[in-house]
């Protein structure tokens, strides 16, 4: 393989990380993520907030809005634990924290392997959905973090 087509790849080629929600295992575009953190002890309470809203987190400084991934897409509340973590992720100008019950792999798909969302990807609001990946244990589905955070 020359040096033109695996910069094609690497061009073409995107990067997720995936995560569960309860037994829904999903995952967003790596490009959009800062960091994921442990869920931390403290956050404070928004009042007037959404009820998937959690509050907000200081992270060096930074304002953090922590939300419950797993009620804004109609699942089960996720239950912090050892294992859950906040994905920190850019979301017009500002940070949003996602809560999710644990991390998994991070995956690297080329564009012709994901699939267009069913309208109903396992009675989710498949507006969330920007795709689907097809593994041997299942589906993936592709978080659209825009559409998810627009009425946040």
């Amino acid at each position: 393989m020359d040096k033109t087509t695996k910069e094609h790849n690497v061009n073409t080629s995107k990067e997720f990380v995936s995560f569960y929600i309860g037994d829904a295992l999903c995952c967003i575009n790596m490009l959009r993520v800062q960091e994921i953190i442990k869920f931390p002890n403290l956050i404070t309470q928004a009042p007037l907030a959404p009820e998937y809203v959690l509050g907000l987190l200081n992270l060096r400084g930074q304002l953090i809005t922590v939300i419950d991934i797993g009620k804004k897409l109609g699942l089960s509340q996720v239950k912090p634990g050892k294992d859950s973590r906040n994905i920190i992720v850019n979301s017009q100008e500002e940070h949003i924290g996602l809560l999710v019950d644990n991390v998994g792999d991070f995956l690297q798909v080329e564009p012709g392997e994901i699939e267009p969302a069913p309208s109903n990807l396992c009675s989710l609001q498949g507006k969330f959905f920007k795709g689907v990946y097809k593994t041997d244990a299942g589906l993936i589905g592709i978080l659209d973090v825009d559409e998810i955070l627009k009425y946040q």
